[in-house]
């Protein structure tokens, strides 16, 4: 076989699998279920995002239902964040026992202690895998945001 040929080959070979691949990813585009809760309706993103077993998250203030912060600091802000995560979680079908990782984003690093032990209170054990971070500014003057990952095993 001459080179030429063997590179029509593999060109046809690689488009005729790369084109047996876009089925499955649009069918795979179309099992993604998108959560949306009250008080989130016309913003800019998803609140959740099911794809496959694992749920993805979108980072959540201690808001309520209205969408405005609750007001006495991190303690607060930090138990209505992680509720305002377990309501998506369950509109998704999923629970906080569900969660295997969170990023918690802090408007001061000072306030690390009274953050964790709300969040100790409320995440069941064994506790998920966790990042928390400082951040210059967070919307609506926030102290806390908190994004969540959860896989579903059974």
């Amino acid at each position: 076989m001459n080179y030429q040929r063997a590179v029509v080959l593999a060109t046809g070979l690689g488009l005729a699998l790369f084109m047996a691949a876009i089925p499955a990813t649009q069918a795979k585009n179309k099992e993604r279920q998108v959560i949306k809760t009250p008080g989130t309706q016309g913003l800019p993103f998803s609140d959740g995002i099911v794809a496959g077993n694992t749920m993805y998250v979108a980072g959540q203030e201690g808001v309520n239902d209205q969408g405005k912060l609750i007001g006495g600091g991190i303690a607060p802000e930090t138990e209505a964040a992680l509720r305002n995560i377990e309501k998506i979680l369950k509109a998704g079908g999923y629970d906080m026992g569900d969660v295997v990782s969170v990023t918690v984003y802090l408007a001061d690093i000072q306030e690390f202690g009274e953050m964790n032990k709300i969040y100790r209170s409320i995440l069941p054990d064994p506790k998920p895998v966790r990042a928390t971070v400082q951040v210059a500014a967070l919307v609506n003057h926030a102290r806390v945001e908190i994004s969540a990952i959860a896989v579903k095993t059974k």
